[in-house]
């Protein structure tokens, strides 16, 4: 939060009548930010320990009640071992460092050009695009059979058949990096224009740029010279929340990468999943090693990120206006008209699979176009469709009333938002899910395990928040408080401030903070399956079940359903406050 912002709270907060503290409403807003903590803290770290007691053998429901290392002694005598946590480890250091520098190459190219908005807006919807569905697409893309082989057979490679090719499940992880590079890519992207759209920080950071362009700098080394130092700060939790859920992803691996041995999260499930129960005990084993692995990433970004400050820190001040930017800038043109080249060609075979009828290799098109595969899959995806609407519904609703009467509270004290706030918020994320959600579903089940819906809901609701707080968070701190203090010198009460001052100024960014959370819980296949027992099928766990034996053209159906559910919600957010503020600029003449 900037000083300015500060001030204003802290007056405004001063100013407010006695009356306040004693108002229900405000003990409520008061208490809000320790029971969001306490919402995200308790489930995480309860998880936690919950995994920690069966990895040392103690799980009474299997009447092992003496601690010991059998579960690791498991752990280390399973085959392949070592390949399952180096897959891990390199596709998700690897596909975070690409996205990083892609980003990286991408804002310094086209930084303060009309350029980057036009990218921000191709890439945007890649966002609400789930994993699951971006797996699917992209394991399309680049099957033997797929549309990149199409495209260039006969006429290329000589192909009349389809080749024998080792992807999408290479040994190598290269399939999973591929896919979670271009789903994070955009992330990270908007992510870093998030940060300077805020007034102050980018206010700062554009005058930076413009006193080092016209101290003879180059663009790409005036951005890495003076933008990117105060920029990095900023991206560092969202970078650290993408790195760890890239080393423990389920539905990548799950869809895109190998079989002999998978990545340890996939294999972590299976065990978890197994109809002999004594394998938990080898699967907690296994959850502790995923957390000690994403821990270990972690930390080595971090410390790769200190001595790569240390070694350019003399380069930033050495004088040099030029390093190669030219070449730079035409490399980065070349990779982003790629990227978004290879993102749109993924979305066209998708479709186009999801609409084919008879389609031989090494034809582009399909000979025929039908619907009957979407109308078969509507006359199955009834449930599920439900479910994954109700749970959504709920589980964002929760989580935008939280996330709004944490940042009231934060308004109404001098308090800004800690570090250690600011850590707990991303919790959820920069843990690995793998290593918890299988101790908060044995939880779950202790305390109910009869209301399966509840249980999904309120798992995805961990997820969802972190991602709603930090949508509303820059629009409500910017809500100048004035006026909420006129309101109440009138004698408006905390409650009506809040409701017909404040929530009116957030009709924008509340539509889309609610399309984001939708887009987050419809996009949830670990802890749904996990929390639901199986018993809770959703459009996402239907996707990626089918993904792994179905036919490609079912397969295809329930991804664009799954892309088309968030896609609705934000084209929603983006067309009702422009029909609801011209409606009321016309009621007004």
């Amino acid at each position: 939060m900037s000083d300015v912002s500060n001030d204003k709270t802290t007056d405004a907060s001063a100013r407010m009548p006695a009356s306040y503290k004693t108002d229900l409403f405000t003990r409520i807003v008061s208490f809000s930010p320790k029971f969001l903590l306490l919402l995200l803290i308790l489930p995480v770290l309860g998880g936690l320990v919950s995994v920690l007691l069966p990895a040392f053998s103690w799980l009474p429901a299997l009447e092992q009640t003496t601690f010991s290392l059998q579960g690791f002694n498991d752990l280390w005598q399973t085959p392949g071992l070592t390949q399952m946590a180096a897959l891990s480890i390199a596709t998700g250091l690897l596909s975070t460092l690409l996205a990083f520098v892609m980003t990286l190459m991408i804002l310094a190219a086209f930084f303060n050009s009309i350029w980057l908005t036009r990218i921000e807006r191709l890439l945007s919807p890649i966002l609400v695009i789930p994993h699951a569905a971006a797996a699917i697409a992209v394991g399309f893309l680049i099957a033997p059979s797929g549309m990149f082989s199409r495209l260039i057979s006969p006429w290329l490679s000589g192909w009349e058949l389809a080749p024998d090719g080792m992807f999408p499940h290479d040994p190598y992880g290269i399939s999973i990096i591929l896919g979670l590079t271009l789903k994070e890519l955009p992330f990270l992207l908007l992510m870093a224009l998030g940060a300077l759209a805020q007034p102050e920080l980018g206010k700062k950071l554009h005058q930076q740029y413009k006193v080092a362009l016209n101290l003879g700098y180059y663009p790409i080394t005036a951005f890495f010279k003076a933008v990117l130092p105060i920029l990095y700060p900023v991206l560092r939790l969202p970078i650290l929340a993408v790195l760890a859920y890239a080393s423990a992803s389920v539905e990548m691996p799950l869809i895109l990468g190998p079989n002999t041995p998978p990545t340890l999260a996939v294999t972590i499930m299976q065990w978890f999943n197994d109809v002999d129960l004594n394998l938990r005990i080898r699967a907690s084993a296994g959850a502790l090693l995923q957390l000690a692995l994403t821990g270990g990433l972690i930390a080595l970004w971090l410390a790769a990120e200190r001595a790569v400050k240390i070694c350019c820190n003399p380069s930033l001040i050495n004088g040099k206006r030029n390093y190669a930017d030219a070449l730079m800038q035409k490399m980065t043109a070349v990779l982003t008209t790629v990227v978004i080249g290879f993102i749109l060609l993924a979305l066209m075979g998708l479709f186009m699979w999801s609409v084919a009828g008879f389609w031989r290799f090494p034809a582009v098109l399909p000979e025929q176009f039908v619907l009957l595969h979407f109308q078969s899959a509507f006359v199955q995806m009834g449930t599920p469709l439900f479910n994954t609407l109700t749970i959504g519904i709920v589980s964002t609703l929760f989580a935008i009333v939280l996330a709004l009467l944490f940042l009231e509270a934060e308004q109404l004290s001098s308090k800004p938002l800690s570090k250690f706030t600011s850590l707990i918020i991303y919790l959820p994320l920069l843990v690995p899910s793998i290593a918890f959600l299988f101790g908060l579903v044995w939880l779950q089940q202790l305390v109910n395990n009869q209301t399966a819906f509840f249980n999904v809901a309120f798992t995805h609701l961990l997820f969802v928040l972190p991602y709603v707080f930090l949508s509303l968070a820059s629009s409500y701190r910017r809500l100048d408080p004035r006026f909420a203090h006129v309101a109440a010198s009138l004698g408006a009460t905390p409650a009506k401030v809040f409701l017909q001052v404040k929530l009116p100024q957030l009709f924008a960014p509340l539509l889309i903070a609610i399309a984001l959370g939708l887009a987050i819980s419809f996009g949830q296949y670990l802890p749904t399956l996990l929390a639901g027992g199986g018993r809770i099928a959703t459009i996402t766990t239907e996707a990626v079940t089918l993904a792994n034996g179905a036919s490609r053209r079912t397969s295809a159906v329930y991804a664009i359903i799954q892309m088309a559910l968030p896609l609705i919600g934000f084209i929603l957010a983006w067309v009702l406050p422009k029909y609801f503020f011209k409606s009321g600029r016309n009621s007004s003449r």
